[in-house]
């Protein structure tokens, strides 16, 4: 009994304490590693904490989710490369357009519930694809190259690699701090009751596809602002930020760190990146190493990394 007592507090505040580590280590990162890794993963990170909102706290599965990142990323970087805007104003016009786009594809897609709400994103995502491969605007195979990093609110030169850094860094933390408010509001609790119990939601006199869409909208503005971010980071957008495969990365990312948690993502995101980088400079095939890798977690963690080792520690991760 009094063992219990001693050890409850300090499982409690081992959350608080992991993400305080956490914010730790980003912060020391760039003096350890490229600058410009991190902040790939950092971007990725937060697309996967988008998706995770969506399907961990919603239960609905987005075969689509390219469609906001890569739409994010086109938007911000022509804001950017041909309208001239500031990278705060690209990335801003980038997420807005996201969320324009989820709303959208949000009320065509939500009244249908399991595979067929899944295949409708995936076919208005590829919609999209077809439309940034033929409009003239994001220069079709070749995307938009050379999108300028500018100066944040016209004083802080973001072509310094660490002033990007911290840029990003401050993004992915105000994504990642949303995320978890809305998990833990009255909104994310509805959405999670509507995730195990959907009739028995409607029972209880909540409008579950009103729910579900502004959960949608929001899953989509947050991927945007992911791939807005990344557009001014990596100074280009291309096909490859709206095609299907990125969709499917993103769910690899999630199922590895953990389906409902708010840091399985983020070490998801981050093992998948880091997997690839290190796989294409050794020249080994990266698809199949990632399938097996992905092999190996599921069957050791059945939760998710995060998942799991929350579940053995008996607290949220």
């Amino acid at each position: 009994m009094s063992t219990a007592r001693v050890h409850t507090p300090s499982r409690r505040r081992l959350p608080a304490l992991l993400a305080a580590a956490g914010v730790l280590l980003l912060v020391l990162a760039p003096f350890q590693l490229y600058p410009v890794f991190v902040m790939k993963a950092l971007c990725f990170a937060l697309f996967a904490c988008a998706f995770n909102l969506l399907i961990g706290f919603g239960g609905l599965l987005s075969f689509g989710h390219a469609a906001f990142f890569g739409g994010g990323a086109y938007v911000a970087a022509h804001a950017a490369a041909r309208w001239g805007l500031t990278p705060e104003l690209a990335i801003l016009a980038g997420t807005l357009a996201a969320a324009l786009l989820g709303l959208a594809m949000g009320f065509l897609a939500i009244r249908r519930q399991g595979i067929y709400f899944s295949m409708i994103t995936l076919a208005l995502a590829q919609m999209v694809y077809f439309v940034c491969l033929q409009a003239p605007f994001t220069g079709g195979e070749d995307g938009i190259q050379g999108v300028p990093r500018g100066h944040l609110f016209g004083l802080l030169d973001l072509s310094h690699p660490l002033a990007m850094y911290y840029t990003v860094l401050a993004i992915f933390l105000g994504g990642f701090w949303l995320v978890h408010r809305i998990a833990h509001s009255p909104f994310g609790q509805v959405l999670k009751a509507i995730r195990e119990n959907e009739p028995r939601a409607v029972s209880l006199g909540y409008d579950t596809d009103r729910y579900k869409l502004a959960a949608f909208v929001l899953s989509a503005a947050l991927a945007g602002l992911a791939g807005a971010t990344k557009a001014i980071v990596l100074q280009l957008a291309t096909l490859l930020d709206v095609q299907w495969q990125m969709s499917g990365e993103v769910i690899l990312m999630t199922l590895l760190g953990g389906i409902g948690t708010l840091g399985g993502p983020v070490v998801g995101a981050f093992l998948v990146v880091a997997l690839e980088h290190g796989l294409a400079t050794a020249g080994l095939p990266v698809t199949v190493v990632i399938g097996l890798v992905f092999i190996a977690c599921v069957l050791v963690f059945r939760r998710g990394i995060m998942g799991e080792i929350g579940h053995r520690l008996r607290v949220k991760l």
